[in-house]
């Protein structure tokens, strides 16, 4: 395994695809989006398992008032989605990069996606001015130094490079049922193949 130093920032902007050998409920079957990888660990956000809360719920709980006419009940009825069991209670927004607005705390990945934490975000989309496509979790995925490196020579793990067209194309068009399987389908195998034994494929 090549050290932690030399894979700084390595993974980030990659999909990682949870291998059937991954027991742990919190990841089993996900596909996450890795926004952050250092030395000092990773940071991601799962996209393919929504929850029952709905915008319109989450916005009537932060007290932002939707005043958006234009596709009001398509945007109020989107789903919420598990982002990762850290910080559950925290609401993080993953849209596509290149915007001219500014908000108050995002990261923007470069050549990648922009991940949002700021309440100024909500507020946007609620007055039709935030971003078109976006994708609103609540909690994150997160490893410490070294234990994603690790979790993939155990195989729990297959990182799945696309370019970032590939995957806003996943995240904010691909039905959530879907996209699993369409971010495997660019490894060019099926993923019912896939081995749950380590070092084995």
């Amino acid at each position: 395994m090549a050290p932690i130093s030399d894979l700084s920032n390595h993974l980030a902007n990659q999909f990682l695809i949870a291998m059937p050998g991954l027991a742990d409920p919190n990841f089993e079957g996900t596909v996450i989006y890795l926004f952050e990888h250092t030395e000092r660990g990773a940071m991601g956000l799962v996209v393919n398992r929504p929850t029952e809360v709905d915008l319109a719920m989450l916005f009537d709980k932060v007290e932002v008032e939707f005043k958006s006419k234009s596709e009001t009940a398509l945007l109020l009825n989107q789903a919420v989605y598990f982002g990762g069991p850290v910080q559950i209670e925290r609401g993080f927004v993953l849209h596509e990069s290149g915007s001219d607005t500014v908000y108050s705390s995002s990261l923007t990945v470069p050549e990648g996606l922009t991940m949002t934490t700021s309440k100024d975000v909500l507020e946007a989309v609620a007055a039709g001015t935030g971003p078109s496509k976006f994708l609103m979790t609540l909690g994150y995925a997160g490893w410490g130094a070294g234990q994603l490196e690790k979790e993939i020579t155990l195989n729990d793990w297959i990182n799945v490079p696309l370019s970032r067209e590939q995957m806003a194309n996943i995240i904010f068009d691909t039905p959530s049922a879907q996209r699993y399987e369409r971010t495997m389908s660019h490894l060019g195998f099926d993923p019912s193949c896939l081995s749950g034994e380590a070092g084995h494929a």
